[in-house]
């Protein structure tokens, strides 16, 4: 694939820090080497000497003097190399994507981000120029449009149901322009799909297996990239997982986002983008240029717990509920839900989001996980 079309001005123009390369190459030297190139503070001036950290399954997660200097020095923009190496190892056991082991341009790679919300941003920098025609879910998620809209493209709503985007939607919307195309200089064909497969914010909804297959030849036929933001992947109730995206990815146009947000920690902020080498390998360079890394402590912390658990013992990690983190209800007899949630919600210490404020041509809805359902029935019944 020419994945040199994809990139924005700003993302081409990206050069490798001089300073983000010389302190790569520091983690890969020897303890005993002395380094004056690249700003690294002496590790003997900070002021923690260890820390332990008890796993709730009775194992001790344990920081000595050593391991303690690593955690708050500086690290690699695109992660620490055994975290990366454990969850490329993940990837390849779950998904099992067809360019995994290509040699070709194409090849899966990985970097770690501070949370998946960082790698989407990053990621729509990367793409997403003034004026393009970008597809999504309709609704989507929040975070999402608040990312997107800034940059000044066309957000173009694909139709969805329960079963989440609808190809035949998605077809017709793309009827607008001619494959033949794609390619020509000045197209308006969207280049870039954005979606959540699985128990999407806010709907809940989740992508068909045979829904992804239709999108993904459409997307061959349009040489489109699709983005799989997939941060309730492993919130899935029922068994086997849906095959995913990236497990079709036969031509390396697949770029996943996973969190560990919402099954180890939130404020840890560790995500992970996957996706064609090319293309994390931009991102790893804006990495470079603004956050520099993510914070070295929580990925050792992670690292070690996700190496002492192994394979087996992160997949047992969960529950089985019913389904994601989000419940969609539609509040008949109200032409605004903002003033239902920011007045009389409020005065009943009830926080959720009216997701009319995002789309206020659409239906009155709200949206808020499944444990305040109970609550909110209640404040809406005498509206």
């Amino acid at each position: 694939m020419n994945y040199a079309r994809f990139l924005t001005a700003v993302s081409a123009a990206r050069k490798p820090s001089p300073i983000r390369i010389l302190t790569d190459i520091q983690q890969r030297s020897p303890p005993s080497m002395i380094s004056l190139a690249a700003g690294a503070p002496n590790p003997n001036t900070f002021p923690f000497h260890s820390c332990s950290f008890q796993v709730k399954n009775g194992d001790m997660i344990t920081f000595d003097e050593t391991m303690m200097k690593r955690a708050l020095q500086y690290s690699a923009s695109s992660g620490i190399p055994e975290l990366l190496t454990w969850m490329k190892a993940l990837q390849k056991y779950l998904h099992n994507p067809p360019t995994a082991n290509s040699a070709e341009k194409g090849q899966m790679d990985m970097c770690v981000t501070t949370g998946s919300q960082e790698g989407l941003c990053k990621v729509f920098e990367m793409l997403v120029n003034p004026g393009d025609n970008v597809l999504l879910d309709a609704p989507t998620y929040s975070g999402t449009l608040a990312a997107l809209q800034p940059l000044g493209c066309n957000l173009i709503n694909v139709p969805s149901d329960q079963h989440g985007m609808i190809p035949d939607g998605l077809k017709e919307v793309l009827s607008r322009w001619d494959p033949a195309d794609v390619h020509k200089p000045h197209s308006t064909v969207p280049r870039v799909l954005y979606t959540i497969p699985n128990g999407g914010n806010p709907t809940g909804a989740s992508m068909i297996t045979q829904r992804k297959r239709d999108i993904y030849e459409l997307a061959r036929q349009y040489d489109l990239l699709i983005i799989e933001d997939d941060p309730y992947y492993f919130l899935q109730f029922d068994k086997p997982w849906a095959p995913t995206f990236l497990s079709m990815d036969v031509d390396g146009r697949i770029i996943r986002t996973d969190s560990f947000s919402k099954i180890l920690s939130s404020g840890l902020r560790i995500g992970f983008v996957t996706g064609p080498k090319p293309l994390v390998d931009r991102v790893v360079l804006h990495i470079q240029a603004s956050t520099m890394h993510t914070s070295t402590f929580p990925q050792l912390m992670v690292s070690q717990l996700l190496h002492g658990w192994g394979q087996e013992g992160f997949l047992n990690h969960w529950h089985t509920p019913a389904a994601g983190m989000f419940l969609w209800i539609k509040v008949k007899g109200v032409a605004d839900t903002q003033k239902l949630i920011m007045e009389k919600a409020m005065e009943k210490e009830v926080g959720t989001h009216t997701q009319s404020i995002l789309y206020p041509t659409g239906p009155p809805v709200l949206w808020a996980p499944p444990q305040l359902t109970h609550t909110l029935t209640k404040l809406i019944q005498p509206v």
